[in-house]
């Protein structure tokens, strides 16, 4: 679509960047800016009653709606679009406003897109953290539901429901601490490094800061303009995350197609013509979402790479809608594979007898063999040949006695020796016994919960110490603009 009294770059770049970046900058624009207005009185850099009359128009412009903004080329972009509509709200030509001294657009779109992405991130975090209770819940759950593991999609050894659900809950727990780490380190600010060399006014940058819930200022100013680690690492963290889950949802396909699990209801979709399909294809959904991530991610990348180490917007302006969507996508990601998890239930799971069956308890009858004093090597030839003569189940006393003789020239195998292995192979249930802390046993699965469950925990409640410093900012501006604005 095209607008008569465009030209031809504000139609094809300015205007599309603009209704991309208006609704996500506009309102922290407007938030950073009064606390630069508060630190420019309270410096005494600006008079009283300009300030207060700047704060007057600010608190005006959080009535906006940025969404509904029409970009009809009057001004360059967002930044100049606050400027225009708060000398509006102030009933003064734009010429008189003071509200970019000492502050360029460089660390203004710095600054607030840190602000941004740290309320996305912490809804990413957020979503995370209740998939991962629902993951804990649910292996702990199923500590003793007995499946069969598989490696290189061949069935290889008995474990349990909960115990590979607490291995992705650990993922979780690892991937929470992560975003933590990365809230820490978006959480600094670069306001008041103006273009990038700073200023000889006498600012107070920690004041912004504060006011505006940073822990901290960016230690170098040119840094703080130009620098994109923090930009990398959330759309670095976002593909990897989803990768790992989207390796979860594949194997969740087969479970449901064994009939393993169960399919929740609201998560599936049925066929146009096949009466009795119920399709989960939302587990499609989460792999084609890793997918789309792993590519915003390559842009980024990409983007950043194509940079000078000076302002540029392929590291800024350029990368800005690729990790918003990121984020957004890394938010319904954990929302609904939690969902998904909170829903699933055990079906029809294997069998012992299946399980013997597809011969995953091999490794356990060796194991048997080794306790008794045979080589790992012998005890594992030992158990292929029987194997390979047949199935477990048809396994007897003397083909193992046989089988023992023949291939690792052990004449005398004890009676205590036959009966461990033959267990070992034709009761898979007994992995729930396995002792090993990290293990499928029972116990252990459990012990795993506990522990990850205070591994989570402790990254939630450090963060949410995080929001509530952004509350107290966001009361200590609000308290600060009020004052100001009366005078």
């Amino acid at each position: 679509m095209t607008h008569p009294t465009l030209t031809t770059y504000q139609q094809h770049h300015l205007r599309v960047v603009f209704e991309h970046h208006a609704a996500h900058l506009y309102g922290p624009m407007v938030k950073a800016s009064e606390a630069h207005v508060v630190m420019l009185a309270e410096q005494k850099l600006v008079p009283a009653e300009a300030a207060a009359q700047m704060l007057r128009g600010l608190v005006t412009l959080r009535k906006d709606r940025p969404e509904t903004f029409d970009y009809d080329g009057s001004v360059e972009d967002v930044y100049y679009t606050l400027e225009k509509r708060l000398a509006e709200a102030c009933g003064i030509p734009t010429g008189q406003l003071s509200v970019q001294l000492a502050r360029s657009r460089n660390d203004l779109d710095a600054g607030v897109f840190r602000m941004v992405l740290r309320d996305q991130l912490l809804g990413v975090l957020a979503a995370l953290g209740d998939a991962g209770a629902v993951l804990l819940d649910r292996a702990d759950r199923y500590a003793d539901v007995v499946v069969v593991g598989y490696t290189h999609r061949r069935p290889a050894q008995p474990t349990s429901i909960g115990h590979v659900l607490a291995g992705y809950a650990e993922a979780l727990a690892g991937q929470a601490a992560a975003y933590a780490g990365l809230l820490a380190e978006m959480n600094r600010s670069p306001l008041g490094s103006c273009a990038f060399a700073g200023t000889d006014l006498a600012i107070d940058s920690h004041r912004v800061a504060a006011l505006l819930g940073f822990d901290e200022v960016v230690v170098n100013s040119y840094e703080a303009v130009v620098g994109a680690d923090h930009l990398m690492r959330t759309a670095a963290l976002n593909a990897q995350a989803l990768a790992t889950g989207a390796r979860v949802a594949r194997t969740l396909m087969d479970w449901l197609t064994w009939e393993w699990v169960r399919t929740p209801e609201e998560f599936t979709q049925g066929s146009s013509i096949m009466p009795q399909k119920r399709n989960p294809v939302v587990l499609e959904h989460l792999v084609s979402m890793a997918g789309a991530t792993a590519a915003d991610a390559a842009s980024v990348y990409n983007n950043v790479g194509a940079a000078w180490w000076e302002d540029s917007n392929n590291a800024t302006t350029d990368v800005q809608v690729r990790l918003w969507e990121s984020n957004d996508r890394a938010y319904r990601f954990f929302a609904l594979l939690g969902g998904l998890f909170e829903r699933l239930e055990p079906l029809r799971t294997p069998s012992g007898e299946a399980i013997v069956a597809t011969g995953a308890t091999t490794t356990a009858a060796a194991d048997a063999l080794t306790r008794h004093g045979l080589p790992f090597r012998a005890a594992h030839s030992v158990v292929g040949h029987l194997v390979r003569s047949g199935p477990p189940a048809t396994w007897t006393d003397a083909d193992v006695r046989e089988a023992a003789r023949t291939i690792a020239g052990v004449d005398s195998l004890d009676d205590a020796a036959v009966r461990d292995l033959l267990a070992a192979a034709l009761r898979p249930e007994l992995v729930l016994r396995r002792a090993q802390p990290d293990g499928p046993g029972e116990a252990a699965v459990r012990a795993q919960v506990t522990r990850l469950r205070s591994s989570l925990e402790a990254t939630l409640a450090g963060v949410g110490e995080l929001r509530q410093r952004l509350r107290d900012a966001d009361a200590e501006l609000a308290t600060a603009v009020a004052e100001r604005a009366a005078q």
